[in-house]
């Protein structure tokens, strides 16, 4: 029964492995996919659409508009008007009347109408820069997540070769205690030692698939879809370059905050040209042409008697006073103060999370070098640890402690390069950079 059991396990296990669709990943490839697929990234590029809409809807405003009108109106007691002379009926009691025809209106000078096509322009560069907000958002946190897996992985690494060492290492000592040249707290402290790397290769383990999901997460992809990553953090480390505070601060404009709040303040500044045409006259076109018949005393709508008018007119409306106009200039000036105080604070702020993040990447890329040469000694400790121990003349803990001392080096090593990538993955998103 547990043999079968046991078949039926690996069976079932073999069937979701063979589902699971692996692929090769680096980070222009996550980074693909991540923009590929999320939803973010569709509502910017429909609200882009929605924008270029209401721009076709802002010019066809000043395209002429024809409309058809019928009517048919039934007097039952028409009113009369009395003079001196006598009374007058306006029409005949009893009768229909029936008018049909057209209407044309077409605006010749409208400065309104100019503006708001100025003003939906410019909100599409405004969507359009949402839109590559939102780009170099999703690029930052897949980037950043992409580092963690590599951290994640190089971490597990470590602990695995960790665990090897100290599987080795016990193994030595129990052997020698066997035949009397080690001690019982020997063993038992390399037993200690096993057991205590092969947790935190669990721990890593663990940290590593939590990491993976995350990024699995920002790319949009199914759970049936494994990931084959070749790459890791020692692949960076000629590549630890920092740039000069000077020509950071030139790329600083091309911030997606700072872009979209200039052009908040353009927006503003366009919506108080429209206000301003609020005291400009308007000139219209109109053209009528209809049929008409009075007075008739019955129904039969064929049979009436029309006769043909129509009319051209020109239409000139001058705006003399309007309170709120004037209520509508201050307010648009006070968010304009606003928008402008707002970019200067903002400016000043991200300048100093650059020089935050250059100041960190300096930081990570002294530490590498240390860190280095850290490996190099700790490695050389172990060696010497391992041959003096295995001579008599040191003890398991000096064996342990180099030991340790290797796997924090090496740990540190990767966390430093990790600190760097994450620091510049920043720097470029506060810079604009990777998507034009």
């Amino acid at each position: 029964m547990c043999i079968c059991l046991a078949h039926v396990a690996i069976a079932q296990n073999a069937a979701t492995q063979a589902n699971v669709a692996t692929i090769d990943l680096d980070l222009d490839k996550a980074i693909e996919l991540a923009l590929a697929d999320n939803p973010t990234i569709w509502v910017a590029d429909k609200e882009i659409e929605l924008k270029q809409v209401a721009n076709e809807e802002a010019w066809q405003n000043l395209l002429p508009n024809l409309s058809a009108n019928l009517s048919l109106q039934h007097s039952i007691q028409v009113a009369a008007i009395k003079t001196a002379m006598g009374e007058f009926k306006m029409g005949m009691d009893g009768s229909t009347t029936a008018v049909g025809g057209l209407a044309l209106n077409l605006p010749i000078f409208a400065p309104a109408v100019y503006q708001n096509m100025k003003l939906t322009k410019e909100d599409i560069q405004l969507a359009q820069e949402k839109a590559r907000g939102s780009r170099l958002d999703l690029i930052n946190q897949v980037t950043k997540a992409y580092y963690s897996v590599l951290l994640a992985k190089d971490s597990r690494d470590v602990m695995q070769r960790s665990l090897k060492v100290a599987e080795e290492n016990y193994e030595t000592v129990n052997n020698m205690y066997e035949v009397g040249r080690a001690s019982e707290y020997d063993r038992l402290s390399a037993d200690v030692q096993k057991r205590s790397m092969n947790s935190a290769l669990i721990s890593a383990q663990a940290g590593l698939e939590l990491a993976t999901l995350q990024l699995k997460v920002l790319m949009g992809v199914t759970e049936n879809i494994g990931f084959y990553i070749t790459d890791n953090l020692n692949n960076y480390k000629d590549k630890l370059t920092v740039e000069d505070s000077g020509s950071l601060a030139l790329e600083l404009d091309n911030n997606t905050n700072l872009r979209q709040l200039d052009m908040n303040v353009s927006l503003l500044q366009r919506a108080r040209r429209i206000m301003n045409s609020n005291f400009i006259p308007t000139i219209g076109f109109q053209a009528t042409y209809q049929y008409q018949s009075y007075s008739n005393d019955h129904w039969n709508i064929f049979k009436y008697k029309y006769s043909p008018s129509s009319t051209v007119a020109f239409s000139v409306s001058i705006p003399i006073f309007t309170a709120s106009n004037w209520t509508k200039l201050k307010t648009n000036t006070i968010q304009q103060a606003q928008l402008r105080d707002t970019r200067d604070y903002t400016r000043n702020q991200l300048a100093i999370a650059v020089e935050s993040y250059r100041s960190n990447m300096l930081s990570s890329v002294a530490q590498v070098e240390s860190n280095l040469i850290a490996i190099e000694q700790a490695d050389k400790a172990v060696a010497i640890s391992s041959k003096r121990y295995e001579i008599g003349n040191g003890t398991i803990l000096e064996l342990n402690q180099s030991e340790t001392a290797l796997t924090q080096a090496q740990l540190t090593y990767n966390q430093s390069i990790y600190e760097y990538l994450t620091n510049k993955a920043d720097l470029d998103y506060t810079l604009g950079r990777g998507v034009l």
